[in-house]
């Protein structure tokens, strides 16, 4: 054994620096590309955002948009005409009145508006807030605020007062009946049901703080000793130990039904995530065309005074002609970006069209390499397009993910899609008897009616996916 040397030959394919920023550029959703660019913009004084003022009406259309009509006098149209696509998208559907600006919504709409606002206040200060407008002593006090400090965010109490009594110091001297009397203090708060150790204490703090009434003693009834046979809607064996009638049993369960379990949630911050799509799909001249979403497309460009400076400059300024070079191949990868998103929309458009037309029932099986043949696209290219990313539709904003799914052949031969078989179930599920609800072997019976070859475990999946419960929790009184 000793070092020699020794000369090989070999072929390896390497990822340039632009293929590689425009391979991450094009899995990144609208959000994290914005927050890529605003990095660029920060490290590299060549780029900067493309600024064009509102006056400046006709510079601003997008390059797929259709060109403006002019009169035969030669005149510019009037404002109104560009909105004429906007027909062709109403009669599909007024997908837009339920998310209109502002200044098509009346001033009660603001009331509407509030109830999706995050809570101002915590559960705790909320609490806190009541505990001081109650007269008690300051130990009492002091342990209340314990108690509200050990509620979860739903309100419950998780832990027993066994468990809490150790935490307090030991010089206190205190019993667990000091803890109950701070308890009880912090259930007559508001909102009832707090600061219980259970649903069916949760429920029974509320039943009791309605007037009282045969309907209310059955409800507290079922709350405290037989809320599992309310769980598995056991009404029969329900009906026999309480020892009343239909209509007394269906009024405390819908008594029931309009208690909140969780009293607390309503004061926990909501997580409210806003989607911007990059499609919008339109019905023009009887065809679904999709567009690119202007607004999630930055408009970037070089900043000319430092390339007049470069220009002036070419013998030195090393750094400068580099990030120069570094932004035009963002602008370039961005666009290349976004050409790529309309090309595999529109092909996702034009082989759903069926669902576009008639909804879920509809939809087609679709894989991803159908669109990659179609495009000439590598299969992973188009499952990085088609990731975090989402279109407009007269159905709702869905994402490009929801049109590819699995299918399940049929009687003749086809195929049906996984999305197509769940609408049908929901379909069948909506219009079943309440008293008499379909079982999963009868509705993949029905589905076999209809030329869909499934298995009962199938149908059980897909109602799980639908979060439908069984068919023993969906019978009523």
């Amino acid at each position: 054994m000793k070092p020699t040397l020794q000369l090989k030959l070999s072929q390896h394919l390497t990822l340039t620096p632009q293929l590689q920023q425009s391979i991450k550029l094009l899995q990144l959703s609208t959000i994290e590309l914005n927050q890529e660019i605003e990095r660029f913009l920060l490290e590299n004084p060549m780029l900067e955002r493309e600024d064009i003022p509102p006056d400046l009406g006709g510079g601003t259309a997008p390059s797929d948009a259709p060109a403006p009509e002019t009169s035969g006098s030669g005149e510019e149209p009037a404002p109104e005409a560009p909105q004429e696509p906007q027909a062709d998208f109403d009669e599909a559907g007024d997908w837009m009145s339920t998310g209109g600006s502002g200044s098509q919504r009346d001033d009660d709409d603001d009331t509407d508006f509030q109830e999706f606002q995050p809570a101002d206040t915590s559960l705790r200060e909320h609490l806190n807030q009541q505990l001081a407008l109650t007269p008690m002593c300051d130990q009492d006090r002091a342990l209340v605020r314990f108690i509200i400090e050990a509620l979860d965010d739903d309100g419950y109490l998780s832990q027993s007062l066994e468990e809490l009594l150790p935490l307090l110091p030991q010089e206190l001297e205190l019993e667990i009946e000091d803890l109950q009397i701070a308890l009880h203090h912090v259930q007559h708060l508001e909102p009832t049901g707090i600061g219980a150790r259970g649903p069916g204490e949760c429920l029974a703090l509320q039943l009791k703080s309605l007037p009282e009434s045969a309907a209310r003693r059955i409800a507290l009834l079922i709350v405290e000793e037989h809320l599992e046979l309310l769980a598995n809607r056991d009404f029969a064996k329900l009906k026999r130990l309480l020892q009343c009638q239909d209509d007394l049993l269906r009024d405390a369960h819908g008594l029931i039904c309009s208690l909140d379990p969780r009293p607390g949630a309503r004061f926990a911050p909501s997580d409210v995530r806003y989607v911007v799509p990059d499609v919008v799909v339109r019905k023009m001249r009887n065809r679904w065309v999709a567009a690119l979403n202007p607004d999630a497309m930055p408009k970037l460009r070089i900043n000319q005074l430092y390339a007049q400076i470069l220009q002036q400059n070419r013998g030195g300024s090393g750094g400068l002609s580099s990030q120069l070079q570094e932004a035009k191949w963002l602008i370039k990868n961005v666009q290349q970006r976004f050409d790529t998103i309309l090309r595999v929309s529109q092909a996702i458009v034009d082989q759903q069209r069926q669902f576009f037309d008639y909804g879920e029932v509809a939809m087609r099986p679709l894989t991803l390499r159908e669109i990659a043949d179609q495009l000439g696209l590598h299969e992973s290219t188009v499952s990085r397009v088609t990731t975090q990313k989402y279109m407009a539709t007269p159905r709702g904003v869905l994402e490009f993910k929801y049109f590819f799914g699995s299918h399940v052949s049929t009687d003749t031969g086809g195929a049906a899609s996984s999305t197509a078989i769940r609408a049908l179930l929901r379909q069948l599920v909506d219009a079943e008897d309440r008293k008499k609800p379909l079982s999963d072997a009868k509705i993949a019976e029905l589905l076999g009616q209809q030329g869909i070859v499934v298995a009962r475990r199938t149908v059980a999946k897909y109602r799980e996916s639908l979060n439908i419960p069984p068919v023993s929790l969906r019978k009523t009184i």
